[in-house]
């Protein structure tokens, strides 16, 4: 099972789930979660295919006395 947990342990979850925001808001939530997951995952995508846009530059460096 994912993180260790057991078939009880799920059920408690999905049931304090289910008491906290309700039976009619649930395929909401869902739907919520999977839109950010896919978000998510479409953000990481794009940005390790992302050529370097220049180089950058350290700024100058002060004397200090």
């Amino acid at each position: 099972m994912p993180f260790g947990l057991g078939m009880g342990e799920l059920v408690m979850i999905l049931v304090i789930v289910t008491v906290v925001f309700g039976a009619t808001k649930l395929p909401a939530l869902g739907d919520g979660l999977g839109k950010a997951i896919k978000n998510f995952k479409k953000s990481i995508d794009t940005d390790t295919h992302d050529e370097p846009q220049g180089k950058i530059e350290s700024p100058p460096k002060t004397e200090t006395k």
